[in-house]
């Protein structure tokens, strides 16, 4: 009972992380756009369009856990975490070149990452099953 019921708090903390995440994007994009590789283009389009799809994979997590879209919207994060790597990187490069003092906060970020990834990968399993009262 314990492994099912923890399945569905890590479930929609998760959620509620990428929720956040996206709408933090629109609130302050100040942020995100010092992230952004200097080689990709339109930063501020591509700021928005990150944050819209964290908030929609966010909401596809938590309003459908017993369906498809779960796996699909969990492999959704995973890819995006994927594709948002770069961002990581340039923050600490931005940071280090300016000796910025939050550069060992940008550093221990980046290995963040894959414990992120591994957390949303775990919701493109199967559901535990419910056990049996």
């Amino acid at each position: 009972m314990l492994r099912y019921r923890l399945y569905f708090v890590g479930l929609y903390l998760c959620a509620l992380l990428y929720l956040a995440a996206g709408i933090n994007h629109f609130v302050n994009d100040a942020m995100y756009l010092r992230t952004m590789p200097p080689y990709l283009p339109a930063h501020e389009f591509l700021v928005g369009l990150s944050g819209a799809i964290e908030i929609l994979l966010g909401l596809a997590l938590a309003l459908r856990p017993k369906t498809r879209l779960r796996v699909w919207a969990a492999w959704g994060i995973v890819l995006l975490l994927i594709a948002v790597f770069p961002a990581n990187i340039q923050t600490y490069l931005n940071m280090k070149a300016t000796s910025d003092p939050r550069l060992t906060i940008a550093l221990v970020r980046l290995p963040l990452q894959f414990p992120l990834i591994a957390w949303a990968w775990a919701y493109t399993r199967p559901l535990p099953q419910r056990p049996k009262n």
